[in-house]
Order: structure tokens, then C-alpha cells, then sequence
């Protein structure tokens, strides 16, 4: 074994030099240019206002910029073109061009007038050595001019009482600010808003001039605001809604020639919905038309119709045109234009769970109606197995099937709260949704238990506003059974109830749940943004308080300490409350570059009917949204060691993945995000370096293991420490991710050992081959490697 790991080790360190020097000799960016040709290594930007610096670098041409001083794009690209003359990796070298210097001057000078700097000057000069040239742009901006006077010259008088009374919302316009055209060109879009939002339907920006006089000889401008009229008219017409026409196209091809359509001869309160499709009812299409007949025009409500129709997921494309009324009056009638989508759909899909230890398989079958009952209505329905071996030790594959999972459900989704009262605007800031749900979900793992849960509920979705979520679940129906497959009359059976008598309680338990969930989320829409901004999810799962109501208006008294229970339909129902909170604070820190921190926490407690929360509410730690330098159900509870609570080794199989379950959890994270490659196979690769904590513990006292508890005086040593970093490889529509988790602090050990790393560097492998004796079939894995989609928040 020894002569064995010298060679390989000797095979190893030629491999590992030979990609060192073929990466350093990649990274001399002079390596692939001509003689004639100089790479730009560094562009400087001199005497430039402070607050303008980072602006004006956006001016300098792209192909001119420099490289990142510690970026590896030029050095990936070299090394991947001279091995494969591919060029979908990294960027090149930025090589040195007159031209695309002196554009970059005169944008750079256009840039300082643009922000009052009339008299601005930048001149360009050029240094090249070896091949290599630095660019300096050196500036004489002088001194700003302000602006000394506004003036507004509006010739209607409607239009200028609606902006004199409205201006102070948004104008950046003042008397004494430093002049910007920035802030004359948002004028112009905020009055072309303010126009178009108040029935002006034929406004147009051309409308908006500025005039600008700077010879009053004292840095200073006078600033003319123009709003002209139409030309040959006194005044701008306000439009009103007139006849609204929804036309639904016969196919997903489109409409036919004009002529052949026949549109809906009747019309009801001022709208013909036309459907040549037959697939769609009326109500649920008109229902989020914000373009009501009567009402003055508003641009607003046109894109507020777009976005609420595109939502549907019924149509891919929608347009929206506008009639002027025949009759001269001002009023201008929508036609709205639809094509539907495909309405059905089957989706395959299969993924692949493994670990050093196990490996399996998951396939799904998915079938969607997105339109069943003509009413933009989707339907889903699911159907999905897998199951899950032990490998290693000579074991084939599937050799050792531990555990099988199957489920089935259904999922309908209606796009409106189906209320039994009114709910005023709703859909103004995002569609509502009402879901039925229901599904059947078997689990059996081997000579454990075998699992069986009926869920059914109704959910209520809507969006008060753009970044305000509200999920409310008023009915939520499950019930479990099932049992265990313990041989309680063998030594090993017994040995199994005594390791870890509180978990199997619960899988043995058969019981009905009752309850609500409701959920509140802040700024969900911003999470793929590089704002600075607070996300917040917050929701509560209670159960039991209605049950336990009626029973007690019943009459009767029960005692769930002594095990008698109050029940409905001969079972005991749970009573649990089981609240959870997501904190996150994102910081954009330029271009790709972001810090997330995260708090994550929550915890299940029983009262009245119940002992105990339901098994599927317990909570675990690890995994790759969580601390992920463990496996998901591999860390805690609090410092929960599994050989010494399950000394036998068959017990620990037979055990794994359920003694590592907790009532309460609570995770932070911390994340730097930033760009690796621009371009990368035609994507970009981004990169992460992280840093996780948590732990998961037990919160009732008669859990047995008095070291799974929650001490807030033991925290610290019942944390769980791990760093690692991240490739994310970002193809606009979805991410593929890849971290790598390295265990820092482990709480299953005691004292100074908890510091795993050390070992990591020092000692390594007789560490793991001593766990390995004590805790098989449980190896250590200082290591961790996480594949999943999307971020990890």
C-alpha cells in the first residue's frame, strides 16, 4: 500500500508542475501578439472630480481596458488557445489602438461638459515598454457652471398646471444646483411619464426642449424649459378609453389574414372578447385588463395589462394597439392582441444523489395544463420514485437498497383569490394565485420503518406590493401512518428503540394535522439584482389550536403528559406551533461583485394535544444551502457523536439519516460573489468564497440525549464552523453551482479536537482512519462537494 501511494504521489507532482508552468507561461500576455503590437497594462485617469472617476473609466473603449490585476481571463484564454485554438474560454489581451485612444479622449471630455464642465479639456498621452503600454488621460475639467435661473414656457395652460403641481415629486431641476444633462434628459422622461399617465395619449418626448445659455460670463447657465404644442393645435387632447376589443388568435401560429376573423358581434360593458381558439372563457382573461372603458388613459395601466396577461402563462405574446374613435371624440379604443402558448406539457426528469457511501437515483414524471379549464388555470400533476444503496466494501451497485420513496400529486392553480367576498385592485402589484394541492408520499427504509403521509391544502398568493409577498394557507389537512419494522424482541431491535427512542417515536406515530401557515417575504424580486437591499422571509406553521377548541367545547379532558390524547376520527391530532425566519443583507459591491449575509433560524414546539412536533417538521443542518461543508443530515443535533449513542455498527446503518434531526435550528452565512471568467464557454464563470456556522438541537427535556439540547450558554461550542469556495457557472436563464466545503470546527468532538482543521493539515489520514474504526460504516470528510442549480440564497 505504501510503494502504492509513492507512485502515485510520483506521478502526481510532474502532472501538477507541468499545469503550473503551462499556466504561468499562458499568463505572459505578450505571448500571441505581433511585434508591431503593445498590450495595455494600464489606463489612468488624471485630475478628474473625485465623484465623477469610476463614471468617466466607463468611457474608455472596452477592447483598451486592462485586464484585472489578479484576473486570470487573459491567462485561461492564452492557455486554452495555444492547447486548442478555442477562443470560448477567457478574453485576450487588450492590444494598445491610437484610434480607440483618442475616442476615448473625446468621450472622456464629452463626459466633463455633460456635467457642467463647459470648458473641459482632456489630453492623451501613451508610454510603451517592452510591449506593454500605459495610457494616461489627463483632464483640466476648470470650474463647474450652476445653474442660475429656470424658466418654464408651457403653452398649455392644463399641462402646465399638472406639472407645476406634480414637479416636486421628481424634478432634479433647480436654481443653484451644478448643471447635468443627466438631470435635464430625466426631466424630459418624467414629464413624458407624468403626460402619459394622465390621458395625454399622442404625447411625445420631442415635446420636451431645453434650452441652455451660458454667456452670462460668471459660470453660470440659465436653463429655458420648452413644452411645445402639436402642431396647428392650441392645446394637447386628454384621451379617454373607449371600446375595448381582446382578440385570442385561433392557434400558436397567429392570426389568420384580417379578413377571414369574425369578431364577437356582442359585447358586454364595453368589451367584445373575441376567442377564434375556443379554449378560453371570458371572465378570467378580461378580469386583468386594466384598459376600463371610461376611464382617462394611462400608460400605466397599459403596462400593468401586459404584465398581468403575459402572467397568465396562457399566452406568449401579447400586444396591445391603439383605435381613435371614428367619431372624432377623444377617445381611443385597445385591441388587444393574444397568441396562446402550447397548453400541455410532459416533463421528464431524473437526477442522481450520491455521496462517498451511498449513491441513487431519483426519476419524475411531470404532466402540466396550463389552461384545463379555460380559465388560465395550470395543472400539474407528479409522479416520482427513487431509491437510495450503500457502496464501497465490495458491494455491486444497488447491491444494498437501504431506502425507496415514492410519491404521487396533484396541483391546481387558479389565477385569482377565490374568495367568498370582494377583493378591491387585486393584481395591481402581481398576480394572485389560489392553489389546491394535494399528494400521497410512501417512504420505506430498510428494516426501520416504513412511512405514509395524505397532505391536501388550499393556499392563498398575493403581492401587496412590488417587493411585499403574502402566503396564506387557511387550510392544511395531513395525515400519517405507517409503522415501524423493528423486530423489538431481538437484541438488536432493542438496541435500536434504546439509541434513539425519541425519532423512532415519532415514525411510529399515527395522527392526523390541522392547521395554517402563513408566509411574508420582502424584496424576493431583487434577489438576482446587485442592489443593496434586506430580503426577509418569515413564516409560521401552527397546528391543532381549532381541534383542540372543539374537543374542550365537547367536554372532554385529556392528559397528552399521561399518553392520553384527545382525538378526531379515533386519532390524536397535533397541536405545534413551528415558527422559521431567512434574514439576508446584499451589498452590491460593483459590476459582478456582491456580499451576502445571512440568519437563518427556526424552531418546532409542542403544547396541549401533542408531546412532540410531527417527524417531517424537524429540522436538519448541512447541505448546499446550508452549512455545506457536512451532508445534509450529517451535523448535530447540538454535539450528538454517533458511535457513542449507537456503538453498534449495523445500528448505525439502520439509523442513518435519522438520529441527526432536530426541533430547532439556526444558520448565519456569509458569501463574497465575484467574476471569475466573462467568458466561459459562452457564459460567464463566477466564483465565491464562504464561511458557515449552525447546528441544529433538540428543545423538549425528554429527548434523552441531554447533549442535542439547546444551552444558549454552550452556543459557541455547539456550532458547527466551515469555509470553502464556489464556481458558478451562469447561463442567464439558471446557474450551475459547485461549492466546495471545508469542515473548520466540528461540535461531535470535545474541547480543542472540535478545531477538525488542524488535523486537515497535520495528521490527516490516521484521523480518519481512527474515526473510520470507532464509526463505520461513517467515514470523515474534511471535504465536502456540492452540486445544485440556482444560488444557494
Amino acid at each position: 500500500m505504501k510503494a502504492y501511494l509513492n507512485h502515485k504521489k510520483k506521478q502526481q507532482f510532474p502532472a501538477i508542475l507541468l499545469f503550473i508552468i503551462l499556466f504561468v507561461t499562458a499568463c505572459s500576455s505578450t505571448k500571441y501578439i505581433q511585434d508591431y503590437q503593445s498590450v495595455v497594462k494600464n489606463v489612468e485617469i488624471d485630475s478628474v472630480p473625485k465623484q465623477y472617476n469610476e463614471e468617466a473609466l466607463n468611457y474608455v473603449q472596452k477592447d483598451i481596458r486592462p485586464a484585472p490585476r489578479f484576473g486570470i481571463n487573459v491567462g485561461l484564454y492564452n492557455l486554452f488557445y495555444g492547447l486548442f485554438k478555442t477562443k470560448a474560454v477567457g478574453s485576450p489581451a487588450p492590444l494598445l489602438d491610437s484610434a480607440l485612444v483618442e475616442i476615448s479622449r473625446s468621450q472622456i471630455e464629452k463626459f466633463l461638459m455633460s456635467k457642467g464642465y463647459f470648458k473641459a479639456k482632456v489630453d492623451a498621452e501613451i508610454a510603451v515598454e517592452n510591449q506593454r503600454a500605459d495610457i494616461r488621460f489627463k483632464a483640466q475639467p476648470g470650474v463647474p457652471f450652476s445653474v442660475n435661473a429656470v424658466r418654464y414656457e408651457i403653452a398649455d395652460s392644463a399641462m402646465q398646471k399638472l406639472y407645476v403641481a406634480s414637479k416636486e415629486q421628481f424634478t432634479h431641476l433647480r436654481s443653484g444646483m451644478q448643471y447635468d444633462d443627466d438631470s435635464l434628459a430625466y426631466e424630459r422622461e418624467q414629464i413624458y411619464e407624468l403626460m402619459k399617465q394622465n390621458g395625454y395619449y399622442d404625447f411625445l418626448r420631442p415635446y420636451v426642449k431645453f434650452s441652455v445659455d451660458s454667456n452670462l460670463n460668471n459660470n453660470k447657465v440659465n436653463v429655458s424649459l420648452q413644452v411645445d404644442n402639436p402642431e396647428g393645435r392650441d392645446q394637447h387632447q386628454i384621451f379617454t378609453i373607449g371600446q375595448t376589443n381582446i382578440l385570442i388568435a385561433p392557434t400558436t401560429d397567429g392570426f389568420p389574414q384580417r379578413d377571414s376573423i369574425r369578431l364577437n358581434p356582442n359585447s358586454f360593458r364595453d368589451i367584445r372578447f373575441t376567442d377564434l381558439s375556443g379554449h378560453f372563457r371570458r371572465n378570467p382573461i378580461v378580469r386583468y385588463d386594466f384598459l376600463k372603458p371610461g376611464d382617462i388613459y394611462d400608460i400605466r395601466n397599459e403596462a400593468l395589462t401586459y404584465d398581468r396577461l403575459y402572467e397568465l402563462n396562457v399566452f406568449k405574446n401579447v400586444k396591445i394597439d391603439y383605435l381613435k374613435a371614428k367619431d372624432s371624440s377623444n377617445r381611443v379604443e385597445p385591441l388587444i392582441r393574444l397568441i396562446p402558448q402550447k397548453r400541455m406539457s410532459n416533463r421528464i426528469e431524473g437526477e442522481v444523489p450520491f455521496n462517498a457511501g451511498t449513491v441513487g437515483f431519483t426519476l419524475s414524471n411531470t404532466y402540466t395544463n396550463n389552461n384545463i379549464f379555460r380559465g388560465a388555470e395550470r395543472f400539474e400533476f407528479q409522479v416520482k420514485g427513487g431509491l437510495q444503496s450503500r457502496i464501497g466494501n465490495g458491494r455491486s451497485l444497488f447491491s444494498e437498497i437501504y431506502q425507496r420513496d415514492f410519491s404521487v400529486s396533484a396541483n391546481l392553480a387558479v389565477p385569482r383569490l377565490m374568495v367568498p367576498f370582494d377583493v378591491p385592485l387585486m393584481g395591481k402589484s402581481g398576480m394572485p394565485f389560489t392553489t389546491f394541492s394535494s399528494s400521497y408520499v410512501y417512504s420505506l427504509q430498510k428494516d426501520l420503518f416504513d412511512r405514509k403521509v395524505f397532505l391536501s391544502s388550499i393556499t392563498y398568493d398575493w403581492v401587496e406590493t412590488k417587493s411585499k409577498r403574502h402566503s396564506l394557507t387557511p387550510l392544511n389537512f395531513e395525515y400519517r401512518f405507517g409503522g415501524l419494522l423493528i423486530d423489538t424482541t431481538t437484541v438488536k431491535g432493542q438496541e435500536l428503540i434504546a439509541a434513539n427512542l425519541y425519532n423512532i417515536n415519532l415514525l411510529d406515530r399515527r395522527d392526523i394535522t390541522l392547521g395554517v401557515k402563513y408566509t411574508y417575504t420582502v424584496n424576493a424580486n431583487k434577489l438576482l439584482s446587485n442592489e443593496d437591499f434586506i430580503y426577509f422571509r418569515g413564516n409560521i406553521d401552527m397546528a391543532g389550536n381549532l381541534l383542540q377548541g372543539l374537543t374542550s367545547i365537547t367536554g372532554g379532558n385529556h392528559d397528552a403528559a399521561a399518553g392520553d390524547y384527545a382525538k378526531v376520527f379515533g386519532l390524536p391530532f397535533n397541536q405545534y406551533v413551528r415558527p422559521e425566519v431567512d434574514l439576508r443583507y446584499y451589498k452590491g459591491l460593483g459590476g459582478a461583485r456582491q456580499f451576502v449575509a445571512r440568519l437563518n433560524a427556526g424552531a418546532g414546539y409542542a403544547y396541549g394535544n401533542s408531546r412532540v412536533i410531527p417527524f417531517e417538521k424537524l429540522f436538519f443542518a448541512g447541505g448546499s444551502n446550508g452549512v455545506r461543508a457536512w451532508q445534509a443530515r450529517t451535523l448535530g443535533p447540538g454535539n450528538y457523536n454517533r458511535a457513542e449513542r449507537i456503538p453498534n455498527e449495523e445500528n448505525r446503518r439502520t439509523l442513518y439519516g435519522i438520529d441527526q434531526l432536530g426541533q430547532m435550528h439556526i444558520e448565519a452565512n456569509l458569501e463574497y460573489r465575484y467574476m471569475l471568467l466573462d467568458k466561459f464557454f459562452g457564459a460567464q464563470l463566477k466564483g465565491a468564497f464562504f464561511l458557515d456556522a449552525g447546528n441544529v438541537w433538540n428543545i423538549n427535556s425528554n429527548n434523552g440525549q441531554p447533549e442535542t439540547t439547546f444551552k444558549f450558554a454552550q452556543l459557541g461550542n455547539q456550532l458547527g464552523i466551515g469555509t470553502g469556495v464556489g464556481f458558478r457557472y451562469d447561463v442567464d436563464f439558471f446557474v450551475f453551482r459547485f461549492d466546495v466545503g471545508l469542515k473548520l470546527k466540528d461540535p461531535q468532538f470535545r474541547g480543542n479536537d472540535q478545531w477538525v482543521i488542524k488535523k486537515f493539515f497535520s495528521g490527516g489520514q490516521e484521523f480518519k482512519d481512527e474515526y473510520f474504526r470507532t464509526h463505520s460504516p461513517d467515514g470523515y470528510r474534511f471535504v465536502q462537494y456540492n452540486f445544485g442549480i440556482g444560488l444557494p440564497f
